[in-house]
């Protein structure tokens, strides 16, 4: 396949998902005016003729349930944001220095996610933002953040690629999924988020998050 038929594959995935998204129905937690809130920013850019998403490599820092994990820009909302949307444009411009403008455009949601980093209250709730980024940008990461990754959608579309990992957890050992992409794995919450994603690109089949992986 010639580069110009791979970028045309491309867009025509691009279109695809933002269709489909406007389609979408994403699911919301009954309780969640009671619960902490966060939102996340998946960026989708087709880069060197391939679509890519936009990932982040949380920096290790004690006390921070998520140190070191493959995640997406974003974080907790403060009182002076508006909604889950100015919260993943704000933290996406502090975490990584991308300043997510009007041409930037957000082109749909996904369903919320629970996650419970602590034992009080009644846990936090995620709403991951899906953009489309179509502009050439540089990133300046935070301290936050040890480093920004652009993942082929196409690796993750691929289910040769998954994995199975054991996550030890209350003295438990339980397997999860996975995805190994160039020595960074990617489990947990966000491929919970790109599960959902790509579900999406292959008309609902719900077969991403098979707990049948490949060591």
């Amino acid at each position: 396949m010639s580069r110009r038929e791979e970028y045309l594959l491309s867009v025509a995935l691009m279109q695809l998902i933002e269709t489909r998204l406007g389609e979408h129905r994403p699911g919301r937690k009954r309780l969640r005016v009671l619960m902490k809130r966060s939102a996340v920013a998946m960026i989708l850019q087709v880069r060197a003729g391939n679509l890519h998403i936009l990932m982040i490599k949380r920096a290790e820092r004690e006390g921070d349930p998520w140190s070191g994990h493959m995640a997406f820009p974003g974080g907790r909302m403060d009182r002076g944001d508006a909604n889950g949307y100015a919260v993943a444009v704000r933290e996406t411009h502090e975490e990584v220095g991308l300043r997510l403008g009007p041409a930037d455009r957000c082109i749909g949601r996904l369903s919320e996610i629970m996650a419970r980093p602590g034992r009080r209250g009644l846990g936090l709730v995620v709403t991951p933002f899906v953009f489309h980024l179509e502009r050439q940008v540089n990133f300046t990461p935070n301290h936050e953040v040890a480093e920004v990754v652009w993942v082929p959608l196409e690796f993750l579309l691929d289910t040769d690629n998954q994995q199975e990992m054991t996550w030890h957890f209350g003295g438990a050992r339980i397997p999860m999924p996975c995805y190994l992409y160039e020595g960074r794995r990617i489990w947990g919450l966000s491929l919970m988020m790109l599960g959902e994603l790509m579900d999406l690109v292959e008309g609902g089949r719900s077969r991403r998050l098979s707990w049948r992986g490949r060591r």
